[in-house]
């Protein structure tokens, strides 16, 4: 998932209508570079830079605001019911504490936005990208609006603790965290605020995302940001990381148009959804699983140091046009350039040789696997 926008889709100027999150005097105070990003201000990066900010979430703690995002409570008798109707996510076996990533999709089998779901006691927690979070909303109230009661929460922040010393970090002000396993979720104290839990993110690290009430939002940034191994990390840092650990950013990597078979996420459909299915495009989803696609999101290895960006042609060896990037940057990491893009099916195999062309020059690649950095996630032992 998530965040919809790009990796250069940010704005240094305000519009009157801009809004900005309940850490946003925080950010100033600690000389955050602000830019509009999903209508919201927020931090590209602070003063250590985005490849200091990369490197020291990879092997210490970064604390990200991610308040932009949508959270939404969606409550009531037969709530799962309901929602399975518009995803193609195993909803109604959703366990107590555990989360889903899933994605709503339209009729032609494209996605509207991926986000995820976690069953708390009573109700369904929902975080969605933060240029969807409108459209998603009146999706939901004109489909199942009847069945079940809808609420953005505009009243709570969203925060993220990832890296490999963020549990050593958040158990010294909520011991609980560290029962928890990937895509596990509960409600905590943290430093003595009550918080939401879940142990997930957008980095391919371990981590958390911790939601909180606005007012109480920039109490818990200081409580975390006074921990020898916590920075603020801002969307530049953010983008890097996500594209390391091969995960997919709306309205670049995943559209209107692209099923999740062709952007690589057949994993995220279960078993009972593919063979009753029962949610918008089934036929086509359930038809590009058994037959196969036309086209794959796959990874790619470039040749020097300057990546190819969105919108670049890959070819073939003949020069002939194959597909298109949607995602690529520095992977601080690697040392290298790293992109994803689709390709033609018969392109798509590891190892497969292509072309890039950037400013009109044709760089050497290869197909390569993703992710491009190994995912560190905390798996909970059986």
């Amino acid at each position: 998932m998530r965040d919809s926008g790009s990796q250069l889709c940010w704005r240094a100027t305000l519009d009157t209508d801009t809004k900005t999150t309940a850490l946003h005097a925080l950010h100033q105070e600690l000389g955050g570079k602000m830019v509009v990003f999903a209508g919201y201000e927020l931090p590209v990066q602070y003063p250590a830079g985005i490849m200091t900010e990369h490197i020291h979430t990879r092997t210490k703690a970064g604390l990200f605001d991610v308040s932009h995002m949508g959270q939404v409570r969606i409550s009531g008798a037969g709530a799962d019911m309901a929602l399975e109707t518009l995803v193609p996510g195993n909803i109604v076996d959703l366990k107590p504490g555990r989360i889903r990533y899933t994605f709503f999709t339209n009729a032609q089998g494209g996605i509207l936005d991926d986000l995820t779901v976690g069953r708390a006691d009573d109700h369904l927690a929902m975080v969605v990208n933060a240029a969807c979070k409108d459209a998603d909303l009146a999706h939901m109230q004109e489909q199942i609006g009847g069945d079940c009661q809808i609420e953005i929460l505009d009243d709570r922040a969203l925060l993220a603790l990832q890296g490999p010393m963020a549990v050593e970090v958040l158990s010294h002000h909520a011991p609980p965290c560290g029962d928890l396993g990937f895509m596990g979720c509960a409600q905590m104290d943290v430093g003595g605020i009550p918080c939401g839990v879940s142990r997930a993110g957008y980095t391919g690290e371990d981590g958390f995302e911790i939601s909180v009430a606005n007012d109480q939002a920039v109490d818990l940034a200081r409580v975390l940001l006074a921990e020898d191994e916590v920075e603020p990390i801002g969307l530049g840092a953010r983008d890097s990381l996500r594209l390391e650990a091969g995960l997919c950013l709306y309205s670049h990597d995943l559209d209107t148009a692209t099923t999740p078979i062709e952007g690589g996420l057949a994993w995220a459909i279960g078993k009972r959804r593919r063979e009753n299915g029962g949610f918008p495009g089934d036929a086509i989803i359930l038809g590009q699983l058994a037959n196969g696609t036309d086209c794959r999101r796959v990874g790619l290895a470039m040749t020097g140091r300057a990546p190819a960006r969105e919108g670049a042609d890959i070819v073939d060896g003949d020069g002939t046009s194959i597909g298109t990037v949607t995602s690529g940057g520095f992977g601080p990491t690697l040392g290298a350039p790293v992109v994803m893009g689709y390709v033609a099916s018969a392109f798509a195999e590891p190892g497969t040789k292509v072309g890039l062309v950037v400013r009109g020059t044709t760089h050497d690649a290869e197909v390569v696997p993703m992710p491009f950095v190994p995912h560190r996630y905390f798996r909970a032992k059986s």
